[in-house]
């Protein structure tokens, strides 16, 4: 049922022909069959949390930047590295609000997503068994270890992860995850939450129209959210979801079986030895915003792992937010670390740095085979105003990232 205002328009009309430039309204998600039911008051608790975020984003943060540049920088030696700009920042009076608001934000959406789940959690958690069991497209294996980078971090202050289970057969920590990421985003990842697989789709459908892969691997695909696009738009494929955590995994099944997608493999393993699949058994090796979640001692073999298994004509395709080159000012260098530094991703930093394009390298790319390329969220316009809500930048949270990939040549 559409959401309907006083006038007999729907949410999204009165959004898409105002001059309104927030978040879409909460209650205009797609509300999948596996997706956590919420109440009146819920939903006004995730609008207040994403407004509030695009609050900060709007309005607070760039009189941070003000303030960087009229009372902070004038008063301080030329920085010449990200972390001076960033010790500078933290003994301003309006940093310390926008930073300390900006956590409350990631952890009053976590408070309210959990909440959400736990307490439809058996009802959510028998939905996902009677989807899953038995079915071969799920494949779990509790030997699987979970590296300490996963298990020692509640990843962008998520209660447990992706991989705690309360109760064996546990989905409550995906759901959290699917019903709450529109307040961190502002909705800005689409309706389902796929903005990052559709902005994919729209990249190579534009770049290699004739590309047809065979078999497709998603790296720390998590519940799938962006594997489903990527299937949906190559529906002969054979696909596969590769995650450490079950509880994603069963949950990112049962959600895509009630979304009509039945070309997916949801698999649990450690995507830093992938030894049960051949050499060139993928057509594409892909992975989104995973790699900032992994560690400098994994991501050597991840790579290396994604060009062993990529065929000869195939593409890697690793989408991430952008690098701190040379061009970047140290300002905006020093914004983008807040989440490395506030928000339990402590390998941001030193991922942002690194020299991507040796690692590829290092993995046995050649250099002429190098991809490099940028993606944005494909905007669903029945939830944004026309005039977009993009001119906005939230260092670290728009929907918008860069390609780091190669292109195997055929023998």
């Amino acid at each position: 049922m559409k959401s309907v205002t006083k006038k007999g328009k729907t949410m999204a009309e009165t959004n898409a022909h105002s001059n309104y430039d927030g978040p879409p309204d909460y209650r205009l998600v797609g509300e999948h069959g596996m997706f956590p039911k919420t109440t009146h008051d819920e939903k006004a608790r995730f609008n207040f949390l994403a407004h509030l975020n695009r609050h900060l984003a709007s309005r607070v943060l760039p009189g941070v930047k003000t303030a960087y540049e009229t009372r902070i920088e004038p008063n301080n030696p030329a920085p010449n590295h990200r972390n001076q700009v960033r010790k500078a920042l933290l003994k301003d009076p309006l940093f310390q609000h926008w930073s300390a608001q900006r956590r409350n934000t990631m952890e009053l959406r976590q408070q309210a997503g959990r909440w959400v789940t736990l307490r439809q959690a058996e009802e959510l958690n028998e939905r996902a068994r009677e989807l899953t069991e038995g079915d071969d497209r799920l494949q779990l294996d509790p030997s699987v270890e979970l590296p300490s980078y996963l298990s020692k971090i509640d990843h962008h202050c998520m209660p447990g992860s992706y991989h705690d289970e309360i109760v064996p057969g546990d989905v409550t920590g995906a759901a959290n995850y699917d019903c709450g990421i529109f307040v961190t985003t502002g909705g800005g990842l689409g309706r389902f939450n796929d903005g990052g697989g559709q902005a994919v789709v729209a990249w190579m459908k534009e770049n290699r129209p004739d590309f047809a892969p065979k078999r497709i691997l998603d790296i720390g695909g998590g519940l799938g959210q962006n594997v489903l696009p990527i299937a949906q738009a190559y529906p002969d494929a054979e696909v596969i979801c590769l995650d450490t955590g079950a509880p994603v995994l069963r949950y990112g099944l049962a959600r895509a079986k009630l979304m009509g997608v039945e070309n997916v493999r949801f698999v649990q393993a450690n995507a830093e030895d992938l030894s049960m699949y051949p050499d060139g058994y993928f057509d594409w090796v892909q992975s989104t915003m995973f790699l900032h979640e992994t560690s400098v001692k994994a991501m050597p073999k991840i790579m290396k792992e994604s060009h062993r298994l990529l065929a000869p004509g195939g593409i890697v395709m690793h989408v991430e937010q952008p690098q701190y080159d040379p061009d970047m000012p140290l300002y905006e260098q020093a914004i983008r670390d807040w989440d490395a530094f506030y928000n339990n991703e402590p390998f941001w930093t030193k991922l942002h740095e690194l020299d991507l394009d040796q690692w590829m390298v290092d993995a046995g790319f050649k250099r002429e085979e190098l991809l490099h390329g940028g993606v944005a969220a494909v905007v669903d316009t029945e939830l944004f105003p026309e005039h977009g809500t993009d001119e906005v930048e939230d260092y670290g949270r728009k929907a918008a990232w860069h390609i780091i990939g190669g292109e195997k040549k055929a023998a």
